[in-house]
Parts: C-alpha cells; structure tokens; sequence
C-alpha cells in the first residue's frame, strides 16, 4: 500500500515560509525564486565481530532560497522557522546575486543565466516505492540482525572477523518557485553490508569478501528477504568462497574475454559512462573536481561509444532506484532517456541552465542538492545499461567462452581526468576454460580506455541478469556533496580485454 507524506513534515509552515520568500525575492526584482525546505534523517549501525562498534542518529532540517536576478544566481539557506527570517534569507540570496554580478563583470564575462522553460506542476505529491520505513522498526531488531548475521559467519571455519553495517536514509523535501511549481516529496533508502575476513596465521596473509547486495531505495522488508535479495543463501555462501579466494594463484596477466557480473559492471558503467555524460562536465565547469569528460557536445551523435549494442539511458523514474524522484530540485519533472543508442552517443544528463545554455530544449531533470545548506548542481540520474530482450543467461555466456575470467563484486577503481584510461579491480574471479568456471583467481584488474572496453562488448545478457546496483556516496562540486545513485545492468561479455595482475604492478 503507498505510504503517505509524514504527518510531521508536513505540520511545518512550509507554505507560509514558501510564500515569504518568493515575495520578497519578487519584490527585490528576480527573474526567477525557488524555495526549498528539506528534513533528512540519516542513521547508521556498525559491529565489528557481533558486537557494536559505533552508530549514528542525525536530522538535517532546513530551507534554501535561490534566485536569478538580472541573469546571475544567488543563493542562500536558513534554519529558522519564520516567515520575517525567510524573507531575510530571499533578500540574501538577491544581494549575493549582485555581489556575484559586480565579480563577473569583472572577470570579463557576459554569460547570463537562463533556465530551460518547464511545465508548471501545481500540488504535486510523490513518494518512493517502499514498505516498511527503516525508522519505524526498534533499534535493537536493526542491531539483533546485523549481529545474527555475524555470528553465522563467524561460525564458519576460516572466518576471523567479520564487520556489519547499515545505512539508513528518510528524505522529506518541500519545493515550491516564482512560476507556480509545488512540491512536496518523501523517498526512503538504505544499504546494508557484511564483510567477512580470513586470516592466514602461518604465513601472515589476509583477504576479505563482502556481501554483493546493492543499496537500494527500499525500506526494511530488503533485509528480511521479501525486498528481492537472498539474504541466507549468500550468508552461507561467504565462507567457502573466502576460503577459496585465500587459496587462489595469482592470474596471469595478459588478453581475456570477461564476463563481468551487474554486481561489478555497475561501477564501470558509473564512472565510464555516468559521469562523462554529465553535460556541465563535458563543458568544462566540473574541471576542479574529478575533471572534464573525453565526450564532448561536439561528439554527439557521432562519437562511437561502443559496440553496436550498447544502450544505455538516463532514468529518474526506476522503481527502488537510489536516485529516483518524482521532481527533481528545479521542479522538473522525473524522466528516462537515452545517453548511448546502438553504441553512439545521443545524449545528456542536465539541469535547467546547461539545457538553455546549449539549447537542448527541456531539462532531463538532474538538479539536485543533498542539504537545504547546498545550492542545487547537476547530479547523475540512474545510468543504465539495457539488458538484451532476448538475451542469454550468464551461464550462457560463461559456456560461450574458452578462455577467460567471471568478474564478480566491486572493490578499488582507477580513471583518468576526462573518463577515458581506467583500471577496475574487483571482489572475486573466476577462471573459465573451455565454458566452464574452473577455480577462483587474484590480484586481477582490467585496463582499458571507455572506447576499446566498451567496443569490445560482443553480448549483454537477459532481463533474468538484470540488477540494480549503486552507491550511496557519488561525490561532486564544491563544496562538496554527496548524492546516491543506482546503475542497472545486465551481465555482459567482453572480448579480449587487458588483464593485469596487481602485485605485479605494485612490485610485490
């Protein structure tokens, strides 16, 4: 059943605060005003060996107000809950909009801020797909889980240490602007992990092994089974394959055909192909953070991302997915569309500037900020790559396969400043010979620039392979903020890629 917005959120004067603001901001000559009032509750459990070592219970409340005024922003946030303190905070945001008018000019810079023209969307509710809020379970059950599922595992022969956590995310946000936008949005998610540790004492090794769930925008029932994750099965399937991965030889670097697994292939896809698709990083303006991105405005419709059946798009709409909404911090509303189609680039993430700026028509609806202290940026939707409709199972494609590697897990990452040369390592793999898993490998990463890697896709699986997978910590601007995000994708043949073996690399 949909849950409701929560009673106390909405008890806030959230509309009289609203309407404060955008009148004084319209008094004092904007162009356009948003008012954003947001309350985000975060918390955290962790133990370390069954036992707690560390938790969190934090609450986020308050409001930003943003102009244009004559074609430059201004922005500015407060706490108190009055409507003479938020048209103080309207008049703070039209004056820091002259300030930084008086230091363009300076610069010698005309560009002026427009916004892409958006659909007024009046009275408009909208809350993500869950069934049981996270806060509404006792603490003590959320600690009894993560404690149950560690003393399975160190239970189990071979396991010397073993850590569980979990994040917890409740979202409220209250949007209303000058042309008549209001909104008012509630979004649930969390991400839970276990991490299990080996110990050779003989010879003083070590090795790891974490659980592949993704986070997901769902609630509590996506730690009891009845959210789509078999828990138990992969709890008991820990052990073995930990054991396993300790006994593994190290690969032989060289030239493989990879079947890469969604829980693997989402990380690659985020930083790939998510990121160099942001528009205001391909122009340039996200340069002192993370860098720029090889594909470039002038490349659309013609750069060759990929192979033939490459196709990704841009989604704010995914049911559970981490950067879903309903409207986005500009108030547009949520969309999917394509980024790559047949494996050329055809489009953009965007918010409502770099829309006009480049004449793209309507924002895709990317604005988003992750505090009512932080002006709203462009931030990634969730970034997948499609599934064939048809398309094999991943043991289909392993049997297609004489020589490779089954990558499974993410772990460290490695690219260059435009999103081009990259190195990805990951939890676990699996040698294939002759269309057959044949044991565990370590210390392998594949290399390769996002052209070649992604050209050399020959097959992407079925539906059946399809998994959301994400993060919660997706950083970007400055100041710095941090967004979650989801990237769906089905597992997927690569043929001939480069393989290093990273003790090797690092002269071990």
């Amino acid at each position: 059943m949909p849950h409701e917005i929560d009673p106390s959120f909405l008890a806030l004067p959230l509309r009289p605060l609203a309407d404060a603001a955008l009148a004084r901001a319209r008094a004092l000559g904007a162009q356009h005003a948003d008012f954003r009032l947001e309350r985000v509750r975060s918390a955290s459990w962790r133990l370390r060996d069954a036992r707690p070592a560390g938790s969190s219970d934090a609450t986020d409340l308050g409001y930003a107000v943003r102009v244009v005024h004559n074609g430059t922003w201004g922005f500015a946030s407060g706490v108190e809950l009055t409507m003479d303190a938020a048209a103080r905070v309207a008049s703070q945001a039209v004056a820091m909009a002259k300030l930084s008018a008086k230091v363009i000019a300076a610069a010698g810079s005309d560009e002026r801020v427009e916004l892409a023209e958006e659909p007024v969307h009046s009275e408009r509710t909208w809350v993500s797909s869950y069934e049981i809020d996270p806060f509404e379970v006792p603490d003590g059950e959320k600690s009894g889980l993560l404690a149950d599922w560690s003393e399975r595992l160190l239970g189990a022969e071979g396991v010397a240490h073993v850590d569980a956590s979990l994040l917890t995310v409740h979202e409220n946000k209250f949007y209303a602007d000058s042309a008549g936008t209001v909104t008012t949005q509630q979004r649930v998610r969390l991400h839970p992990q276990v991490t299990a540790v080996a110990v050779d004492e003989d010879g003083g090794g070590f090795d790891s092994l974490r659980t592949l769930a993704p986070p997901a925008g769902r609630g509590w029932e996506y730690l009891t089974g009845a959210g789509g994750w078999d828990w138990d099965a992969e709890l008991a399937q820990m052990p073995s394959l930990l054991a396993e991965k300790m006994r593994a030889p190290s690969v032989e670097p060289g030239a493989y055909d990879l079947v890469i697994d969604p829980s693997n292939l989402w990380l690659t896809i985020h930083e790939s192909i998510g990121h160099a698709t942001e528009l205001d990083r391909a122009l340039g303006y996200e340069a002192a953070y993370a860098g720029t991105s090889f594909a470039t405005p002038d490349l659309l419709g013609t750069l060759k991302y990929g192979s033939q059946i490459m196709n990704v798009t841009g989604d704010r709409t995914a049911e559970h997915g981490l950067a879903t909404i309903g409207y986005d911090d500009e108030g547009v509303a949520a969309q999917s569309w394509d980024l790559v189609r047949d494996g050329v680039l055809v489009g953009y993430q965007t918010d409502r500037r770099i829309a006009r700026l480049m004449n793209l028509g309507r924002s895709n609806g990317c604005a988003y900020a992750d505090s009512p202290a932080h002006v709203p940026v462009q931030r990634m939707a969730n970034v997948s790559l499609q599934p064939a409709p048809a398309g094999p199972s991943t043991q289909e494609l392993i049997a297609g396969v004489e020589r490779g590697i089954y990558v499974v897990g993410d772990r460290s990452w490695s690219i260059d400043m435009q999103r081009y040369n990259f190195q990805f390592t990951g939890q676990r793999f699996f040698r294939i010979e002759n269309g057959r898993l044949a044991g565990q490998l370590r210390d392998v990463a594949y290399q390769a620039t996002t052209t070649d890697f992604w050209g050399s896709m020959a097959a992407v699986g079925g539906p059946q392979t399809y998994v959301l997978g994400g993060a919660f910590n997706c950083g970007k601007a400055q100041p710095g903020q941090v967004a979650a995000v989801s990237h769906g994708c089905p597992s997927a043949l690569f043929q001939g890629v480069n393989v290093l073996n990273t003790t090797q690399e690092a002269g071990q």
